[in-house]
């Protein structure tokens, strides 16, 4: 037994016709990805009435977005266009441990800013107190470390068995599923381990996520004013329309059984790794009344 030292992976699809097509089109994606990212990222920086804890959480957010969408679609994009598809045992370790690292993280973040809204909407009078500055530093600087504790994990038990078989990886990027299925040895226990910790991760945020949205949903209700009522809606709408578009295929693709996936899994893939991040900056600025004051004023500013 021994490792093998390249690794063939076989893209989105094997038809040579719709490679062009599909290389100009995500490369639109990738570069309004950057753009709206990158723009959301200075608009909060240069506005100080943006300077609150829950743009704190989405200017990392935009980052993460950032970075994990360039671990994915730069590989995706020269393949498109290249006949050697090949990727070296380290390249595709590094690149499952970045993608997993910042997966990770967003599931974090997703979570504590559904934690911000509860405290701001179910707590505003003690808002400032449990959201200050220095919890917010905490909170990120814990999702970092664990997210990279977990991601160690997960790449040991993904690349830590023996690959002495085939080299084709069925997928447009090193993943999880695809590469384990080329592993000879036994992986039943690396399974176990990586379910564990996705179970943690994702569905341990997901309810985080659901317990304030319930404990948000209660305090709407009792509120007398409609008005209120409807602010508050407003404010948690972009959030759930985030968190519905990144764990919806999050839990499609790693909370089921191995022998259960299919062709699907690379449309699920693409929306989660590529489409997401490009969507999240205007589900965050198209829909917020905060961010379209900030444009305004910036753009006054300028001209």
């Amino acid at each position: 037994n021994h490792t093998q030292i390249k690794f063939i992976l076989l893209g989105i699809t094997d038809r040579p016709s719709a490679q062009t097509p599909l290389f100009v089109f995500f490369l639109l994606i990738y570069i309004v990805t950057l753009v709206g990212n990158v723009g959301i990222t200075i608009l909060i920086h240069v506005s100080p009435s943006l300077h609150t804890p829950m743009y704190f959480f989405l200017t990392h957010f935009a980052f993460i977005d950032i970075c994990y969408s360039t671990v994915i679609s730069p590989r995706m994009l020269a393949d498109l266009l290249s006949e050697d598809k090949t990727i070296s045992f380290f390249e595709c370790m590094m690149q499952f441990l970045t993608f997993a690292f910042f997966s990770t993280i967003e599931c974090h973040l997703l979570a504590m800013m559904a934690y911000d809204r509860h405290v701001a909407i179910c707590h505003p009078f003690l808002y400032v107190t449990i959201i200050s500055s220095r919890v917010c530093w905490q909170l990120v600087a814990s999702s970092y470390l664990f997210a990279f504790l977990s991601a160690i994990i997960y790449t040991w038990c993904v690349f830590g068995g023996s690959f002495c078989g085939p080299n084709r990886i069925d997928h447009f990027f090193c993943d999880e599923v695809p590469v384990l299925k080329l592993v000879c040895s036994d992986t039943h226990n690396s399974e176990m381990v990586i379910f564990a910790f996705i179970t943690i991760n994702v569905v341990g945020m997901s309810v985080v996520i659901l317990l304030s949205y319930i404990s948000i949903l209660c305090t709407v209700l009792r509120m007398c004013s409609t008005h209120s009522r409807a602010r508050a809606f407003h404010t948690c709408a972009s959030h759930l329309m985030a968190v519905a578009s990144f764990f919806g295929t999050k839990f499609f693709m790693y909370l089921q059984p191995p022998s259960s996936h299919r062709s699907l899994d690379k449309v699920a893939s693409i929306i989660y790794t590529v489409v997401t991040p490009m969507l999240n900056p205007f589900i965050y600025s198209l829909r917020n009344k905060e961010v379209k004051a900030a444009l305004v004023m910036c753009r006054s500013r300028l001209f």
